[in-house]
Parts: C-alpha cells; sequence; structure tokens
C-alpha cells in the first residue's frame, strides 16, 4: 500500500494555530481511541505539545476488549502516563478527567499557593484525530451539546473556547499527520472511521480486516454470519485477497447481497462487514494491544 496522503487544508490550518495557542494553556487533554491508542495518537502533536503536561484520555471504551483496556490502562500508568478510560456515550469515567487535569496542573497550583493566590481556571487544549469522540466528551464534561457531534472525520473546523467550572476548555479541529506511512494504521484509522474509508479500497479494507479477524477474534465472524474463517496472516493484496474474497462471497451469500444476474455482491459484504465492525455488532474489539514489559 502507498503511504495514504490525507491533510486537507483546515488541517494545516489547525497545525499551526495549535501551536500558536499552546504558549496560552496550562493542560493539553489528547484524545484516543482505547482500541488503537498508538494508531490513534498524533506523532506531530507529540512533537508540538514536546513537555506540556498531558492527560491521555481512552474513548470507546465500550466498543473495546475490556481486557486489552485493561491492560491499556495498566500500561500507561506503568509509564507515569496520566490516563483516564471513558464512555462518551454513557458518561462513565468523565469525572476522571476532572481530577486528572487537576493532578496534571499541580505545578500550576503549586505557584499559585507559593504567591497566596487562590486555585484558578485550568486552561486545557483538546487534540486528537478526527473522529475519536473528541467532541462527545466535551459535550460530557460541559453537560451540554457545547459542540457539533458526527461521524464524519474533521467535522470540528475552527477553534472554540468552552467554559466549564475551573476549567477553559479549547476544542481544536481533529488534525492528522500529512502522510500515513504504517501500513497497518492506516488501515485500522480508515476501518475505524478516524479517517475516510472511500480514500481505500472498501474490499481491500475488508479483506485485512477479515484476515485480521481470523487471528483475533475468530469466533466473532462465526457468531455474527455463521461464516468460519481459517486463521491466515495478511501477506498482500493479491495473497490475501484468494483467502478473503470467497469469505466476502459467503457473508454475502448468507444476506441475499446480489447483483444483477445473481453475482454475489463482494462490495455490499465489504461495506457491511466494515460498518458493523465500527459499530460494535461483532462485539468488544481492540486492534492494539500493549508492549510486554520484561522484568
Amino acid at each position: 500500500m502507498q503511504p495514504i496522503h490525507w491533510f486537507p487544508g483546515h488541517m494545516a490550518k489547525a497545525r499551526r494555530e495549535i501551536a500558536d495557542q499552546l504558549k496560552s494553556v496550562d493542560v493539553v487533554l489528547e484524545i484516543v481511541d482505547v482500541r488503537l491508542p498508538r494508531a490513534s495518537a498524533n506523532p506531530m502533536l507529540q512533537d508540538l505539545v514536546g513537555k506540556k503536561p498531558r492527560v491521555l484520555v481512552l474513548t470507546r471504551e465500550d466498543l473495546a476488549d475490556p481486557t486489552v483496556t485493561a491492560a491499556w490502562l495498566e500500561y500507561f500508568r506503568s509509564e507515569k502516563q496520566l490516563a483516564v478510560v471513558v464512555d462518551a456515550r454513557t458518561g462513565r469515567g468523565i469525572r476522571d478527567i476532572t481530577r486528572a487535569l487537576e493532578q496534571a496542573a499541580s505545578d500550576k497550583r503549586a505557584k499559585e499557593a507559593s504567591r497566596g493566590l487562590k486555585p484558578g481556571t485550568i486552561r486545557t487544549m483538546v487534540v486528537g484525530i478526527p473522529n475519536v469522540g473528541k467532541s462527545s466528551v466535551i459535550n460530557r464534561l460541559a453537560g451540554r451539546a457545547a459542540t457539533k457531534i458526527g461521524d464524519r472525520p474533521g467535522i470540528t473546523k475552527t477553534q472554540q473556547w468552552i467554559r466549564l467550572e475551573g476549567i477553559d476548555l479549547l476544542d481544536t479541529p481533529g488534525v492528522l499527520w500529512p502522510k500515513i506511512e504504517d501500513q497497518r494504521a492506516g488501515y485500522i484509522l480508515a476501518i475505524t472511521g478516524a479517517i475516510k474509508a472511500e480514500i481505500l479500497d472498501m474490499q481491500l479494507l475488508a479483506a485485512y480486516l477479515i484476515s485480521w479477524f481470523s487471528q483475533h477474534y475468530r469466533s466473532a465472524m462465526l457468531e455474527r454470519y455463521g461464516v468460519d474463517v481459517q486463521p491466515f496472516l495478511w501477506e498482500g493484496v493479491e495473497s490475501s485477497w484468494e483467502k478473503a474474497e470467497p469469505i466476502l462471497e459467503a457473508v454475502a451469500a448468507r444476506r441475499g447481497f446480489r447483483r444483477s444476474g445473481g453475482i454475489l455482491d463482494v462490495e455490499r459484504a465489504a461495506e457491511l462487514l466494515i460498518r458493523e465492525t465500527q459499530t460494535g455488532k461483532l462485539g468488544r474489539l481492540s486492534f492494539e494491544t500493549p508492549p510486554i514489559h520484561l522484568s
């Protein structure tokens, strides 16, 4: 797969504005998808943020494998990274964010105390790639529809300040890096909706996803579609497509997806598989696991 180029004009502008505003904030709140915490963390943002105090918010908890989520939380804490897991849909974990922000702003609080000042507002910049639940988290924190919400990547186009009790939030547009070199990261970002799936071939994405299911959640395909997928590694498009195409044909046959002339509609089956993976119809899934610490 060639590197994915995805950097609309508003993202380039947002990157510049984020760099400018960083000087005026106390803490950075980075939103990532707990199903893929590494792939959904923008390396460009890491460079911009530098040593600024940071809180990592892991969203989509309701869609992720709970065992893997717990492992990620333990990993980040072992790395001395402030991290909280939230389900913005129900509000679970939202209060943990404000506590983590206070912890991240401990140096600010110490300076205020040393000068005899009352605790001031924690100015917080919210950053993240498109469609990781950033707006939903902000709305939960604010208790109102403070930002537009949608499932279309890049819906927030401009920066906006939102005032809460003791916290000022600066919502920023979702920003991806200009070129996604890692093939695996590009696939799972498209599969989970962080970038437009149309940038890549839907059948290609579905083939990769079938290979992934065959290795990690084989029973999910069987339970949802009645199709038993034999494990196979992703070895490039041509080789893997030979193994994935019969699976998509079986899904199409079971769902009655046919084109004119009775031909099985594998494109529609591919779209179904990706859509139902995104919405949790195949169960709670995690695409990445944390590194193993060797003692």
